[in-house]
C-alpha cells in the first residue's frame, strides 16, 4: 500500500518486496524499512573542513546516509573527524586496497563500500570482514557495468543483465563464506534498460538489501530525467531499499531529486509537494516566476504538504481541492487562494508570495504540532534512524 489512502486507490499502492534488514551506523535499510536517500562528497576527503561544510548541506537537504571517498592513506586519517562531525551514517567508498578498509572500519564508518573480488587474496578478504565485524560495519557490493571482471566479459562478450547479477553473486559468496550478511547490493550501469534489468534479476536471485542507482546519468536535468525513468521504474516495481541519484551536480542536487522521485511514488514524502502548471496566455500571475520565488522560500519546510500554484481557473480549483494550500490566477491581479481544498480568500498580486508562504509555514507548524501531541517525534524530518 502506499502513502495515497492506502487501499482505496490500489492503482497507487505498492507493494515492496521482501527482503532482509541489515543496519548502516542507526539506519535501517530493507526488511520495511523507508527507502532511504543518499549521495556522496565530492570534495577531497582529506580536506576535513570542505568535507563536512558539504556534509552539513546534505543533511539540510535531508540525506540519510553519506558515502565518503577514501583513495589514499591521507583520507582515512580524516575520516574519524568526518564521522564524528556527521549526523548521518558514513559510508567509506574503497576499491581495491585492502588496508583502507580496514582503517576505514577503525574510524569508525558505518559501512564499506568495496568489492569483494577486488580486495585480493582470500586472506584479504577474511581481515576486511573481520574489521567490519568488530566495528559492526555493515558492507555495499557494488557491481558496475563499466568494471565488470574480465572473465565475465569474455563470458558473455559484452555487459549485460546475467554478467551484472553474476558478478555480484561471486562476490556476495566471498562475504557468505566468512559468515558475513550486513551487505547490500547495487548492479549499477549508465544504460537504464541493463540496470533496470539487472537489478529486477538480482531481486529475485538475493534475500538482500538493495541499493539503486542509474551511474554516470549525466547533468542536472538529464541525469535526473534518467534516474527517475530507471529508479522510479524499480521503486513503481516494489525493487529498493535505498538509492543514489548520481549526477553531475553538487551532492544536495542529487539529495533533492531523490526525495522527489520518492514523493512522487507517495513512498516518501519530505518538504512541500507542489503542484503547478505550465502556464499559458490564460494566466492571472507570471506562474513559472512564482514557483521559483516558493520552491526558494519554502525549501526549509521538512513537514510534508501540499501546495498548488496554477495560473488560471481551468485546472485550479480541481488541483486545489487536493492539496493542504492552493492558489489560482484571478483577473486584476486578484487571485483565490485555498485552504484544505475550500475556497477561503483572495490575495493582491505583489503580496502573493509572502503571502502563501506564511500559510505554508503556519500549516506545517500546526501539522508538527499535531504531530508532537500525538506522541510522534520529528515527523516533518522523517528521521529513519532506529530508536
Amino acid at each position: 500500500m502506499s502513502d495515497h489512502n492506502p487501499g482505496l486507490r490500489p492503482w497507487r499502492d505498492i507493494a515492496r518486496r521482501q527482503c532482509r534488514q541489515i543496519m548502516v551506523g542507526n539506519v535501517p535499510v530493507g526488511g520495511g524499512a523507508p527507502v532511504t536517500v543518499q549521495t556522496m562528497t565530492n570534495t577531497l576527503t582529506h580536506d576535513v573542513r570542505a568535507t563536512i561544510d558539504q556534509i552539513r548541506r546534505c543533511e539540510e537537504a535531508g540525506v540519510d546516509i553519506i558515502r565518503v571517498s577514501c583513495p589514499d592513506e591521507e583520507s582515512t586519517a580524516a575520516l574519524k573527524q568526518i564521522v564524528r562531525a556527521a549526523k548521518v551514517p558514513i559510508v567509506a567508498d574503497i576499491h581495491f586496497h585492502y588496508k583502507r578498509a580496514l582503517e576505514a572500519a577503525d574510524a569508525g564508518a558505518a559501512c564499506l563500500r568495496i568489492n569483494p573480488g577486488n580486495i585480493g587474496s582470500a586472506a584479504r578478504v577474511k581481515e576486511v570482514v573481520d574489521a567490519a565485524k568488530a566495528n559492526g560495519c555493515a558492507i555495499r557490493i557494488g557491481v558496475n557495468a563499466g568494471s565488470l571482471e574480465r572473465d565475465l566479459l569474455e563470458k558473455y562478450g559484452e555487459p549485460c543483465p546475467e554478467a551484472l547479477v553474476e558478478s555480484a553473486l561471486d562476490h556476495i559468496k566471498l562475504l557468505q563464506d566468512q559468515d558475513f550478511h550486513a551487505y547490500k547490493v547495487a548492479v549499477k550501469a549508465s544504460d537504464v534498460f541493463l540496470a533496470v534489468a539487472a537489478y529486477m534479476q538480482l531481486a529475485d536471485a538475493v534475500d538482500c538489501p538493495l541499493h539503486l542507482g542509474i551511474t554516470e546519468a549525466g547533468g542536472l536535468i538529464g541525469g535526473t530525467v534518467k534516474s527517475a525513468i530507471g529508479i522510479g521504474n524499480l521503486l513503481w516495481a516494489g525493487v529498493g531499499d535505498t538509492i543514489r541519484v548520481s549526477l553531475s551536480a553538487e551532492p544536495e542536487e542529487e539529495v533533492r531529486v531523490g526525495y522527489e522521485i520518492l514523493k512522487s511514488l507517495g513512498i516518501r514524502t519530505r518538504g512541500v509537494r507542489v503542484v503547478s502548471c505550465p502556464s499559458c496566455a490564460r494566466q492571472g500571475f507570471d506562474v513559472i516566476r512564482t514557483v521559483q520565488a516558493l520552491e526558494a522560500r519554502l525549501a526549509h519546510i521538512n513537514t510534508p504538504l501540499s501546495l498548488s500554484v496554477l495560473g488560471c481557473v481551468v485546472n485550479g480549483p480541481g488541483e486545489a481541492r487536493e492539496t493542504d494550500i492552493g492558489i489560482t490566477g484571478g483577473g486584476n491581479g486578484k487571485h483565490m487562494v485555498y485552504l484544505s481544498g475550500i475556497t477561503d480568500h483572495h490575495v493582491q498580486d505583489a503580496d502573493m508570495i509572502d503571502h502563501i508562504v506564511k500559510l505554508v509555514e503556519a500549516k506545517a507548524a500546526e501539522i508538527e504540532a499535531a504531530t508532537t501531541d500525538a506522541g510522534g517525534a520529528d515527523a516533518g524530518a522523517e528521521s529513519v534512524a532506529a530508536e
